[in-house]
């Protein structure tokens, strides 16, 4: 690959898309392509042909989905089930019939068992039932490595898959009713803040074990994965370090300034007990996370205070 490959980030729009269309752009790649979706409906089989044809990428980057934390995924099962089926199905098999060079397929480490052994292996795939409160998405994403892996198999193309642990950063989704567990504390913490340091209500026990992830780190990631040459189907990405979300509340809470008392709410669910990344391969491989945890929730809470005036929600 060239810096004047024509590079397609589906998804360039969100959180993790905008991170590598970012990466690619400060790495010097020229040549990228990106479309709203309102641009184009990555729903619609007929829309996504027409844009290969005409575009003609080289290299995609599947960075698109229907993503939102428990309390959408227990709301919305079929959405999350059928859209990100349906938007991968359609990148993927027009990726081949194009003749794509190299499609990169991201999804999600709720992919694996929720009792599976810690720390999650690749090959823990598919051992045992997934965790109830996610599991339309998990199953949407496996369904893409899957196709994926069977795209290697059968026709020997270049088609990859990336799992990322647990992403934050700039441009994440605060909207409390759609949000993953750090944004969520956060501009919960911080409109407590606002309010006299008001009593702050989290869900479930605090218990649970979390790896976290720089969405900057995921987007060097794929940059790497764009540039090198993957012998295997699928890889972790994240960090090998976790903390329990009550250790994470107390980070965020430090952060931010918060001063007042947590309430857990142990009627809500807890979700997967832990879920820590096995990330040996990627790091044979020759990639490793760089940014830490407290640097990375301090500059995203920078970021949510220069954009609070206009919180980024997600309508399902």
């Amino acid at each position: 690959m060239n810096n004047k490959s024509k590079i397609y980030v589906a998804g360039h729009k969100g959180m993790v898309g905008g991170a590598i269309f970012k990466a690619l752009k400060d790495k010097g790649y020229e040549n990228l392509v990106g479309k709203s979706s309102k641009e184009l409906d990555l729903r619609d089989q007929q829309a996504v042909r027409e844009f290969f044809e005409t575009e003609q990428p080289e290299i995609v980057i599947d960075a698109a989905a229907r993503v939102g934390g428990i309390l959408a995924n227990n709301n919305y099962p079929f959405t999350f089930l059928m859209e990100n089926m349906q938007i991968q199905n359609n990148l993927i098999d027009t990726a081949l019939q194009q003749n794509v060079e190299k499609f990169i397929f991201l999804g999600s480490s709720c992919i694996y068992p929720k009792l599976a052994p810690q720390p999650l292996h690749e090959d823990c795939l598919l051992t045992s039932s997934l965790e109830p409160t996610n599991e339309w998405y998990a199953i949407a994403k496996i369904s893409g490595v899957k196709a994926c892996e069977a795209i290697r198999k059968q026709y020997g193309k270049d088609f990859v898959s990336l799992m990322p642990t647990n992403l934050y950063g700039p441009n994440d989704n605060f909207d409390l009713q759609t949000s993953h567990v750090l944004p969520a504390m956060m501009r919960k913490f911080h409109e407590a803040k606002l309010n006299n340091n008001a009593p702050v209500t989290l869900w479930g026990s605090g218990t649970p074990m979390r790896e976290f992830l720089h969405v900057s780190d995921l987007a060097e990631a794929v940059v790497f994965a764009v540039e090198n040459k993957f012998e295997d189907n699928l890889y972790n990405v994240g960090t090998g370090v976790d903390l329990t979300i009550k250790a994470l509340a107390e980070l965020i809470q430090k952060t931010v300034g918060h001063q007042g008392e947590i309430i857990w709410d142990s009627t809500k669910p807890d979700g997967t007990p832990r879920k820590l990344m096995d990330v040996s391969k990627m790091a044979t491989q020759g990639w490793k996370a760089k940014i830490k945890l407290e640097d990375g929730i301090r500059e995203t809470y920078d970021w949510f205070l220069q954009h609070a005036h206009s919180y980024k929600e997600v309508k399902i």
